[in-house]
C-alpha cells in the first residue's frame, strides 16, 4: 500500500449512468434494478430448493448451488453500489473501496469460470462414463474442486489488487464506468503499468483460458457420446441442453476476452460498459435459468419451495 500513499488521488468518480441522457438513465436504472432482483431471487431459490430436497444432494446440484451463490455475490459486488450512486447522486468511491471492488470482482469472476468448467466435467463423466460416475465424482473430490477453486481465485485476485495498489494516480480520477474495473484504472494511472498488463495476460490468461478449453473438450466428448444414442428425441434433448450451456459459456468468455485480453487502444468507454454489463449482470442472471429450466427434478423442487412459501403466507 506504500504506492497508494504517493498518489494524489484519494477517491475516484464513477461516471456510470451519468454519461447518458436523463431519460435513458432512468430506464437503465430500472433495467439494472430488475435484473439484479431477478438474479438474487432466482439464485437464492435454487440454493434453497437444492438444500431442502434430499434428492438433489448430488455432485451436479452441489456445483450448481455453489454457482448460484457466486453469481449472487458477483452481481452484488457492482450493481448495488451503482444503484446507490444513482439515487444518492454521489459518484465518489474511495481508493481502498475501489481496490476492494476489484478484488471481489476478480474472485467471483474466476470462481464463475472454474465452476462452469467443473460442471462441464461433471456432465462429461455422467454422460460418457455413467457406470463409473459415483466412483469418480466422490464427495471428497467435489469439495476439493470447489475449495481449490476458491484458493486459486483468491490468490489471483490478491495478486492483481496488490499490483494495482502500487500504482500512482495523479490528476484525472473520473472512471467512465459503473464500477471500478482493472482496464479503466490502468488508463488513469501515471505509473508504468506494463507489469500489471503482463500479469493480466499471463496469470489471468492461464486461469481463464485453460478452463475454457476444458469446457470445450468436455462438450465435444459429450457430443460424440450423444451421437451414439439411438433415440432421435434423446439426441435432440441432449444437444439443445448442451447448446444453451455453450451459448452461456461463449457469452461469459467472449466479453471477458474482449475486455481484458485486447490491446488497450482498442477499448472505448461505451463498448467496455456494455461488455462489463454482460458478464457482471446478464450472465449471473441467466445462469440459474439455463442450468435449471430444462431440469425436471430442480423444477419440481422449486415448485415445492414456492408452494410452501405460498401456503405459509396464508
Amino acid at each position: 500500500m506504500e504506492g497508494s500513499n504517493q498518489s494524489s488521488v484519494s477517491e475516484f468518480l464513477l461516471l456510470g449512468l451519468s454519461r447518458q441522457p436523463q431519460q435513458q438513465q432512468q430506464l437503465l436504472f430500472l433495467l439494472f434494478l430488475v435484473m439484479y432482483l431477478v438474479t438474487v431471487l432466482g439464485n437464492l431459490l435454487i440454493i434453497l430448493a437444492i438444500g431442502i430436497d434430499s434428492h438433489l444432494h448430488s455432485p451436479m446440484y452441489f456445483f450448481l448451488s455453489n454457482l448460484s451463490f457466486v453469481d449472487v455475490c458477483f452481481s452484488s459486488t457492482t450493481v448495488p453500489k451503482m444503484l446507490a450512486i444513482h439515487i444518492l447522486r454521489n459518484q465518489a468511491i474511495s481508493f481502498s473501496g475501489c481496490l476492494m471492488q476489484i478484488y471481489f470482482l476478480c474472485v467471483f469472476a474466476v470462481m464463475d469460470n472454474f465452476l462452469l468448467a467443473v460442471m462441464a466435467y461433471d456432465r462429461h463423466v455422467a454422460i460418457c462414463h455413467p457406470l463409473h460416475y459415483t466412483t469418480k465424482m466422490t464427495r471428497q473430490l467435489c469439495v476439493l474442486l470447489v475449495v481449490g477453486s476458491w484458493v486459486v481465485a483468491s490468490l489471483n485476485a490478491l495478486l492483481h489488487t496488490l499490483l494495482m495498489a502500487q500504482l500512482s494516480f495523479c490528476a484525472d480520477n473520473t472512471i467512465p464506468h459503473f464500477f471500478c474495473d482493472v482496464t479503466p484504472l490502468l488508463k488513469l494511472s501515471c505509473s508504468d503499468t506494463h507489469l500489471n498488463e503482463l500479469m493480466i495476460l499471463v496469470v489471468a490468461g492461464l486461469i481463464m483460458i485453460a478452463p475454457f478449453f476444458c469446457i470445450l473438450a468436455s462438450y465435444i466428448l459429450i457430443a460424440f457420446a450423444v451421437l451414439r444414442v439411438s433415440s432421435t428425441s434423446g439426441r435432440w434433448k441432449a444437444f439443445s441442453t448442451c447448446s444453451s450451456h455453450l451459448a452461456l459459456v461463449c457469452l461469459f468468455y467472449g466479453t471477458i476476452i474482449s475486455l481484458y485480453f485486447n490491446p488497450s487502444s482498442s477499448h472505448s468507454a461505451g463498448s467496455d460498459m456494455a461488455a462489463a454489463m454482460m458478464y457482471t449482470v446478464v450472465t449471473p442472471m441467466l445462469n440459474p435459468f439455463i442450468y435449471s429450466l430444462r431440469n425436471r427434478e430442480l423444477k419440481g423442487a422449486l415448485s415445492k419451495v414456492l408452494t410452501m412459501k405460498f401456503l405459509s403466507a396464508q
